[in-house]
């Protein structure tokens, strides 16, 4: 099972399949049972060159930490080894959560409805991760502003997500079910709109790093015979990621 990014041109081409949005919740129940099973997408590995880059420089032992858009729980292992006091997750999709519970028995997680954390009381979190979510939040401010809510003073922001860039020029998060192209849907958030919100809650940011389509990823349109889509994408940033400290401590 193969689910591209900035493929879905040359895969309309090979399938004629008609593709239209779809929200968030619908799509990732359709998409949990095959999720994991992705060896060749590009945005997932470059989401967790990113993730690994950022954590590298924080800890996550005897934190509280709230993984919000968790999905199946692609970096928990990571988390869980380090020992966390608490790692809370929290999803659009029921579907996507049971996969995840499949993996983690004992995890704590919730289903997230309107942005809102409602099991978690006011600074009580160390750290939030937020990983290739943002882009499908309609309302950006009214979500930051729930994490600040619940986020301690000097606490920690985790956050990557698709670059807009890539959405602009055409990009989608796509994958096929029952012989559809399923596309989901996905909003346009200009990175440094993200960076003066989070500046506007009194986050402070400390790490921001980028990857895009370049000769590292080559290989990836080598494999579906795509390379004038790689062309046409070449130095697009594909995944960006921001650590932030809230002030205070």
């Amino acid at each position: 099972m193969f689910s591209p990014f900035l493929l879905i041109q040359k895969i309309k081409q090979r399938l004629s399949f008609s593709t239209k949005d779809t929200d968030p919740a619908t799509a990732y129940n359709l998409w949990c049972e095959t999720y994991d099973a992705q060896p060749d997408n590009l945005v997932l590995a470059l989401d967790e060159k990113v993730f690994k880059h950022l954590i590298n420089f924080i800890s996550f032992t005897g934190k509280i930490i709230a993984d919000i858009g968790c999905g199946t729980g692609r970096h928990w292992p990571y988390i869980e080894a380090e020992n966390p006091e608490k790692l809370i997750g929290f999803d659009v999709s029921e579907g996507m959560l049971k996969t995840l519970q499949q993996k983690f028995p004992k995890a704590e997680t919730h289903l997230l409805k309107n942005n809102l954390l409602k099991s978690i009381e006011n600074e009580s979190c160390d750290i939030i991760i937020s990983t290739l979510t943002l882009a499908h939040i309609q309302d950006m401010n009214e979500a930051l502003q729930e994490w600040n809510r619940v986020l301690k003073k000097g606490g920690t922001v985790i956050l990557t997500d698709y670059h807009p860039a890539a959405l602009k020029n055409g990009g989608s998060r796509t994958f096929r079910y029952n012989n559809k192209l399923i596309a989901v849907k996905s909003y346009w958030h200009d990175v440094d709109q993200v960076k003066n919100t989070a500046s506007n809650l009194g986050w402070k940011q400390l790490l921001f790093t980028e990857e895009m389509i370049d000769e590292n990823v080559k290989h990836y349109y080598e494999n579906l015979n795509a390379l004038h889509v790689f062309e046409k994408f070449r130095n697009t940033p594909v995944i960006y990621g921001l650590q932030f400290k809230k002030a205070g401590a």
